[in-house]
């Protein structure tokens, strides 16, 4: 969390957090909600301003009951979540190794992989609790170079992580991975 941050909750430490205002999504992009949005269940307008992007990203966290935040100054702002708390990009070097970076630039080694009924590829990490990631979608021909899957199309297999570590990719239903991992898909305000 930022130093400002941290000195605007301590100057004001009982301003009122809000919900529905910022979303996101599915791609890992942070959008704003605005009345409209939120009435219509639009995800809002994309963020693109590099600097609040950054901000955004280094004052993101959870709380006690898994809900997501972004703590702006001394307002915690809940995040609707279009998918997972965190959204991951594959990328293969030219030697052969790959690299996960969740939405805000930072490494993500993962443990486990999993894969929905739609065929949402999934991360977690070896953090305690695991965080999880949903991958990117531009990036599962990336995946699939890199995966074994079985011939009777029950999209069972293994992910072949830098040569050195073979996971076997679990099965997980959509609608059971925000319980299974710990999280709050849309949460609600705790004034």
């Amino acid at each position: 969390m930022d130093d400002i941050v941290r000195q605007a909750l301590a100057k004001w430490p009982n301003v009122p957090s809000c919900t529905g205002w910022l979303m996101l999504d599915r791609r890992g992009n942070w959008r704003m909600r605005d009345e409209a949005a939120q009435a219509s269940g639009a995800p809002g307008a994309q963020i693109r301003h590099e600097a609040l992007l950054g901000f955004i990203n280094r004052n993101y966290e959870a709380d006690e009951h898994g809900q997501w935040f972004f703590q702006n100054g001394p307002q915690r702002v809940y995040v609707e979540l279009g998918y997972t708390p965190w959204v991951v990009r594959l990328s293969a070097h030219t030697d052969g190794s790959l690299a996960l970076h969740d939405q805000g630039g930072g490494a993500f080694e993962p443990v486990a992989v999993f894969v929905d009924e739609d065929g949402g590829i999934l991360f977690a990490d070896h953090s305690q609790p695991a965080r999880v990631a949903v991958l990117h979608d531009h990036d599962l021909e990336i995946f699939s170079d890199h995966a074994t899957l079985a011939d009777d199309g029950s999209l069972s297999g293994t992910f072949h992580w830098n040569a050195q570590l073979t996971l076997p990719l679990q099965s997980v239903k959509r609608d059971q991975v925000a319980a299974r991992f710990g999280f709050v898909a849309s949460p609600a305000a705790q004034d």
